[in-house]
């Protein structure tokens, strides 16, 4: 990829001899590691011959300079208002704290929308964590697939249904907008950008004196919590409940539709309505979560849980993980295995 650089500034220099402008935009709210990611990522960046940084990373507020407040009791003094927008190659908008219309009503807040409004068309627009939702109240991410936090993404899926939200993905990569997942997958991305940029070598030279791996397998889906069903509850969730507790026997279609007292096509219909998942998905989850557990508080074999999760063999667990949570057995419980 062609790097976008600036157009000549009041230091004269040419374009082609300027790093490449990276403007990170915060609002009162901000979370302070959401905003040292970006920094800390793009600002070791170094050419391999000369040693020159490949990028000017600059913190900026919506609105007049001034010290910004973050969701804690640290606040940062941002020298620089939303006119650094206007010069910028790459946009930032990392997390702020859950309150604000972008969380409620889905609309961004009107200094963000005029910031955001400022910046030349064709740059390219990075968010980290809930900063995705801040894009999509904008309109930004209208029509485009996006991700954010897993906890956030059936509010963002409610506000916006005219984004495309991937829950299980550390990010998407949609051209000149990209979305990243929760927290620390804002490093996923950024080092992600440094390989698009400069390749491999540069985003391996900056993950190792980050001490981060330079590419993580998978995606959030591994580490996303899912509830329990209320056994009590209504619809499917007694048989739901009835499930989880057989999940190493058979279980078909047609014994869960009988266990609900319901035809197969509407407990399937049902099904789908309180789950957003087939049957059959849903099953398929709920043992590859058996599954996870197993590998991180066991020694047990991934043969011997393939069979304990009802897929009868590592080979299948093992095809069930991939496709699901993008990691193999053995690569989740190297992540995830707890000591004993």
């Amino acid at each position: 990829m062609v790097v976008r650089q600036l157009s000549p500034g009041s230091d004269g220099r040419p374009a082609a001899t300027r790093p490449h402008r990276v403007a990170v935009l915060i609002t009162d709210g901000f979370i302070p590691f959401e905003l040292g990611i970006p920094h800390r990522i793009f600002g070791i960046a170094r050419t391999p011959d000369a040693h020159e940084p490949l990028y000017d990373v600059v913190t900026c507020t919506t609105r007049e300079p001034r010290a910004v407040s973050s969701d804690s009791d640290v606040k940062v003094l941002v020298e620089h208002g939303p006119e650094a927008l206007e010069t910028a190659d790459t946009v930032v908008v990392p997390a702020v704290r859950e309150h604000g219309p972008a969380f409620t009503s889905g609309v961004t807040e009107p200094d963000m929308m005029e910031a955001l409004g400022r910046i030349r068309p064709g740059t390219r627009i990075v968010s980290i964590c809930t900063g995705a939702l801040q894009l999509a109240g904008a309109g930004l991410l209208d029509g485009r697939t996006a991700t954010t936090h897993w906890s956030y993404t059936e509010l963002m899926r409610r506000l916006h249904p005219r984004v495309r939200v991937n829950p299980d993905v550390l990010y998407v990569d949609d051209g000149d907008i990209l979305t990243s997942a929760g927290v620390a997958a804002g490093i996923d991305l950024c080092l992600h950008l440094l390989r698009r940029d400069h390749g491999a070598a540069i985003a391996h030279d900056v993950a190792r004196r980050t001490v981060v791996p330079p590419h993580r397998d998978g995606g959030q889906a591994q580490y996303i919590e899912r509830p329990v069903p209320d056994a009590d509850g209504p619809g499917t969730a007694a048989t739901r409940a009835w499930a989880m507790e057989r999940l190493h026997e058979p279980i078909t279609l047609a014994g869960m539709a009988g266990h609900a007292a319901m035809s197969v096509r509407t407990f399937t219909r049902r099904f789908r309505e309180e789950t957003g998942e087939s049957p059959g998905q849903w099953l398929v989850r709920r043992r590859v979560d058996l599954a996870r557990g197993l590998l991180e508080d066991t020694d047990l074999s991934v043969e011997r849980i393939a069979v304990r999760c009802g897929f009868g063999t590592a080979q299948s667990l093992r095809a069930h993980m991939q496709t699901t949570l993008g990691v193999t057995p053995t690569q989740y419980r190297r992540t995830f295995r707890i000591p004993a």
